[in-house]
C-alpha cells in the first residue's frame, strides 16, 4: 500500500505504512548478550565520576533482562508509522493526525541518542488535549521523523547528513504530507535542527520551540560584555559539560570505530548512552525503563553507526565554514525560559509543564508563533549543581513543583571566576562544536527556577553557584 502527496516543488514523494517488527530470534539473541556481560573492572570510587558505573550497569542490565520488548513494540505500534525516501534516504517517521479541526501541524525532532520514540508519550495530549483536560483550539498534527542513521531510518545511503540538510529534509517532508505551514520543537540534536529550520525559514514557517538554545564564544572577549550572571552559569556548565561529554570528540572524529562495540554489545550501547542519565550528576528526570526503550531500539535497528556518524558530519561541515559570516536565526524563536512558549510543543516524557505562570514570571511580552500560549519550566541551572552535592544550592526538586517558586536568577554580580582576568581563558577552553545543554541566552529577570525551600534567595545571589 502506498499513496502520495506532492510538496510545494511539484514532486511526489510515496509513503509507505511500517511496523516495527522485531523477531523472537532477535530478542533472544539480545538476552542472551545480557546473561553473558562481562563488566570492566570498576573504577576505584565506582561513581559517575569516570563514567558509567558497575553499580549503575548491573541494575539496568537485570531490569533490561526483565524488560517486556514485546509490550514496549506493541506501544510503539498504536501511533501510524511511515517510511519514505528523500534524497535517496528512507526516512521513518510517526505521523498522527487530530480529530479537532484546525489542528496546528507540529514537526518534534528527537534528541541523541534518542528517535522517534522520545515523544510517544506525548503523542495523544497534543492530538487530543481535551481528553487531558485542555482545549480543542490548542490541538496538533504531529510528525515525528527518524534522522537519517537516527531510529529505523536505516541504514545511512550517503555521506553528508548534516543537521542544515536534515532540517531541509524534514521541510520537505511535512510539505509533501500537505502542510503549508507548520513549527517545530526539537531538544539536543533536535533543537539544533530546529535552529536549521530558523535559519531557512521556509515560506509559511510559524517557529520553532526548544529545550535548549545553543551559542558557542567565538573568542572574542567583546561577547562578555553584556553578559549576566545567568549567562556565566551556562558558560560554567557549559565547560563541566565539555569536561564530561567525551562522547562528542569520539563521535565527531572516529564514529565508526566506536561503533563496532556499540552494534556488537548491548551494554556497551547502554553505557554509551549516560547522556540520559545526565552523566550521572543528578538531574536527569528520564526513568530507567523509558532508557531501556530508547536504547533497545538503537539496538534492534543498529543504529549506532549512524547516529554516531551525524557528529562527524557536523564536525566537517563547521570546520568547511570556519571565517564564514556566523548565520543569524531570525525566525519566531520559543524556549522554556521565554516569557511565552509554546505550552504543548513537547519534551522528554518526564517533563511537567503548565498553562499559566505566576507572580513576577507573568508574561508581559509575546515573543513566541501565534498558536502558543503561557508555560512555567525551571531552568536547567536551577536543578541541581553538575558535580553533585552543594552546600550552597537550595534543595531541588527534580520534579516540577505544583506551584512555581519565583526567585531572581540574575541578581548578584558575576563570581570572580568569571572576572576579566579568566574571560579570555574560559574563551579558549569552550569549544564552538560541544553540544552542550548550557543556558547560554540571557533570562528574562525574574524566572521561574522551581526551588523547594526558602533558601533559594540566598542561592539567586550566589551566581557562581548556580
Amino acid at each position: 500500500m502506498r499513496f502520495y502527496l506532492r510538496d510545494m516543488e511539484n514532486t511526489t514523494l510515496a509513503f509507505r505504512p511500517f511496523t516495527v517488527s522485531v523477531s523472537a530470534a532477535e530478542v533472544a539473541d539480545l538476552q542472551d548478550r545480557l546473561a553473558r556481560t562481562r563488566l570492566p573492572q570498576p573504577s576505584p570510587t565506582d561513581d559517575w565520576d569516570a563514567g558509567t558505573p558497575n553499580s549503575y550497569l548491573r541494575e539496568a542490565v537485570a531490569a533490561w533482562r526483565a524488560f517486556d520488548w514485546e509490550a514496549a513494540q506493541e506501544r510503539i505500534n498504536a501511533v501510524p508509522h511511515f517510511t519514505t525516501e528523500i534524497d535517496g534516504q528512507t526516512i521513518h517517521f510517526i505521523h498522527v493526525r487530530s480529530a479537532h479541526e484546525g489542528a496546528k501541524p507540529l514537526l518534534l525532532a528527537h534528541t541523541y541518542p534518542g528517535s522517534a520514540v522520545d515523544y510517544l508519550d506525548l503523542i495523544d495530549r497534543l492530538v487530543d488535549p481535551e481528553a487531558h483536560g485542555g482545549r480543542a483550539e490548542d490541538a496538533f498534527d504531529v510528525v515525528i521523523p527518524d534522522a537519517p542513521g537516527y531510529g529505523f531510518s536505516q541504514p545511512l545511503a550517503s555521506a553528508g547528513w548534516t543537521t542544515a540538510r536534515v532540517a531541509a529534509a524534514y521541510d520537505r517532508l511535512m510539505r509533501a504530507l500537505g502542510y503549508d505551514s507548520y513549527g517545530i520543537h526539537g531538544s539536543d540534536n533536535g533543537a539544533m535542527v530546529a535552529r536549521e529550520l530558523g535559519l531557512i525559514e521556509p515560506a509559511g514557517f510559524l517557529g520553532l520551540h526548544v529545550l535548549q538554545l545553543f551559542s558557542f564564544p567565538s573568542g572574542d572577549p567583546a561577547e562578555f560584555e553584556k553578559l549576566e550572571p545567568a549567562d556565566y552559569a551556562g558558560l560554567e556548565h557549559m565547560q563541566w559539560f565539555q569536561s564530561v561529554g567525551g562522547y562528542n570528540a569520539m563521535n565527531a572524529s572516529r564514529p565508526q570505530t566506536v561503533s563496532v562495540g556499540l552494534s556488537d554489545s548491548p551494554v556497551g550501547l547502554l553505557a554509551y548512552s549516560e547522556l540520559f542519565n545526565s552523566f550521572g550528576n543528578g538531574t536527569s528526570l528520564v526513568p530507567l525503563e523509558m532508557i531501556l526503550l530508547e536504547v533497545s531500539v538503537n539496538w534492534f535497528a543498529n543504529a549506532a553507526s549512524g547516529m554516531s556518524r551525524s557528529y562527524l558530519e557536523n564536525a566537517r561541515a563547521a570546520a568547511a565554514a570556519e571565517g564564514a559570516e556566523p548565520r543569524i536565526n531570525a525566525a519566531r524563536t520559543g524556549s522554556p525560559s521565554s516569557r511565552t512558549t509554546s505550552r504543548r510543543s513537547g519534551s522528554s516524557p518526564s517533563v511537567t509543564t503548565r498553562t499559566s505562570c505566576t507572580g513576577a514570571a507573568s508574561p508581559t511580552e509575546d515573543i513566541s508563533p501565534p498558536w502558543s500560549v503561557r508555560m512555567c519550566w525551571p531552568p536547567i541551572s536551577a536543578r541541581s549543581s553538575p558535580s553533585g552535592a552543594d552546600p550552597q544550592l537550595p534543595d531541588v526538586q527534580l520534579a516540577a513543583p505544583a506551584q512555581p517558586v519565583t526567585v531572581s536568577c540574575t541578581s548578584g554580580v558575576p563570581p570572580a571566576s568569571t572576572q576579566a582576568s579568566e574571560r579570555s581563558r574560559m574563551l579558549r577552553s569552550t569549544s564552538r562544536s560541544t553540544c552542550s545543554r548550557s543556558l547560554m541566552y540571557r533570562h528574562p529577570t525574574p524566572v521561574v527556577c522551581g526551588p523547594s525551600s526558602a533558601r533559594a534567595s540566598e542561592w539567586a545571589s550566589t551566581p557562581s553557584k548556580r
